[in-house]
């Protein structure tokens, strides 16, 4: 469940000391908190809100019932010791399309800390309290026709500059399509279609929301230094990462993750990006 958290203190993901995972969602029934607990190898989940039901029978999902990793064939002896390390890694889905774009849209060519600060902003100025006894301070996901409403100077006390804003409101307009696409694929076209979302958008968001274990960040600032070092020991770019994961097709994603867990980035070449304050501009 770990890729659908965004950052230290988000609002819809928390994890208490007792080990239990508590997120929440803006499910097609409505608002709902879901708590995931692992216990002598038994996954346990309980759910409030409206859509406590739908939480529940998504459950399996979440935590990739429906990914099948056989298909994978290392070809390189990093991604072979890191698939037998974490044997049980699995690429689950959402199902929500909204809820994985917007935070995928806010870290559009930003820092990482950049993006999760307006994340956690907006979701405590515009979502609902998380239904029944979660963490203090969670929040549900703001519904399309609220991202469609926040002013512009809400955005900017965010952190968000125009160009973002404009890109997820617009795409507040089309939730309905998005979040009915049969697959991932017409999700891709659907996604790209809209003014603002391209190829790094559109895999970020289709990775969580339908468990696309193909879908490559091609344009990730990270993502090209971390599989080239790991493969073939170079520094690479996005046709040369492509290259060294073709022979992974249908699993790309997959091994990105993998790579994630326990391959080497090259040594570092100055000082790492420092996070803006837009709102100070």
């Amino acid at each position: 469940m770990a890729p659908h958290r965004r950052g230290v203190g988000d609002p819809a993901w928390r994890m208490t000391p007792d080990g239990a995972v508590w997120r929440t969602s803006r499910t097609p029934d409505g608002p709902g908190t879901l708590r995931v607990s692992l216990r002598h190898g038994r996954v346990s989940g309980a759910a409030w809100g409206p859509g406590a039901g739908w939480l529940l029978e998504t459950l399996p999902a979440l935590l990739g019932a429906d990914d099948d990793p056989e298909g994978l064939v290392p070809a390189h002896e990093v991604v072979r010791v890191a698939a037998g390390r974490h044997a049980g890694l699995r690429i689950g889905r959402t199902f929500r399309v909204l809820e994985a774009l917007v935070p995928a849209v806010l870290e559009q060519k930003v820092v990482t800390a950049e993006a999760w600060r307006a994340w956690r902003w907006l979701l405590r100025r515009y979502g609902e309290p998380a239904p029944g006894p979660a963490p203090e301070g969670m929040r549900v996901f703001p519904a399309p026709e609220v991202w469609r409403s926040i002013p512009s100077w809400d955005w900017h006390r965010a952190g968000a500059e125009a160009v973002r804003a404009r890109t997820i409101a617009n795409a507040a307009w089309h939730a309905a399509k998005l979040e009915a696409a049969s697959g991932s694929a017409e999700a891709d076209r659907l996604l790209r279609a809209l003014p603002g979302v391209g190829v790094w958008t559109s895999a970020e968001v289709r990775q969580r929301s339908h468990g696309d274990a193909d879908a490559v960040s091609v344009g990730d600032f990270h993502l090209p230094s971390l599989v080239g070092w790991s493969l073939a020991r170079e520094r690479t770019d996005d046709a040369g990462m492509l290259r060294l994961l073709a022979p992974y097709r249908g699993h790309r994603h997959r091994v990105s993750r993998l790579l994630a867990l326990c391959g080497e980035r090259p040594p570092a070449r100055g000082p790492r990006l420092a996070a803006r304050d837009f709102r100070s501009f």
